[in-house]
């Protein structure tokens, strides 16, 4: 008898650690599929102007102001960044100045291909290897991979970046950052062009 319900109270234990696992993978994998019923497509914009053009629009000085939200969608942190832009034939520049609302800076130096038929890829001095982009119609998606240090501790993340052309000299950046195919955050900023004068 008390073999009988020392075996009952194991199959207990195991149906129970069993039933926690499964319920783990239930919500790890409805947070997959979520992610990935929400995934954009590129060719949507297909019909979309005004087309965006990265070496008309990030050519000379420009300004932006952004918020990162966690996942949540508490806003984290504030910043703004100045740019200035330029290219030489297909290569091109741009150098960001971030000031984050805690007083932290941050310089990005990208260095950008376009490829043609809306094909970009780049490079930057606190990415992972290289950044590919495509463009069609008035958006274009930016895919590229980065350590990100958090709290003390560096975790290495996806940037899923996409950027919308409002008219010629706004643009709206949206960017998920990604971990394990899940967003752990939210970047939102507004890009303006500046004139040579301001």
């Amino acid at each position: 008898m008390l073999s009988s319900i020392n075996q009952f109270k194991s199959s207990v234990r195991i149906s129970t650690r069993v039933s926690t696992l499964l319920k783990a993978f239930a919500i790890f994998g409805t947070a997959l599929l979520l992610n990935a019923c929400s995934s954009r497509d590129i060719e949507d914009y297909q019909d979309s102007t005004p087309a965006l053009d990265l070496k008309q629009f990030f050519n000379g000085p420009l300004t932006a102001h952004g918020i990162v939200q966690d996942y949540s969608g508490n806003v984290v942190r504030r910043f703004t960044v100045e740019m200035i832009a330029k290219w030489d034939g297909d290569v091109g520049e741009i150098k960001e100045w971030f000031v984050y609302d805690d007083g932290e800076k941050q310089i990005r130096i990208w260095n950008i291909t376009s490829l043609g038929n809306g094909n970009y890829t780049g490079t930057a001095n606190d990415i992972l290897g290289e950044a590919t982009g495509r463009a069609v119609g008035m958006a274009l998606q930016w895919e590229y991979e980065m350590i990100l240090p958090v709290d003390g501790s560096e975790y290495q993340v996806r940037f899923d970046d996409w950027m919308f052309l409002v008219d010629e000299n706004t643009i709206i950046n949206r960017t998920d950052i990604i971990k394990f195919g899940i967003t752990m955050a939210e970047v939102t900023l507004v890009i303006a062009k500046q004139s040579d004068t301001e």
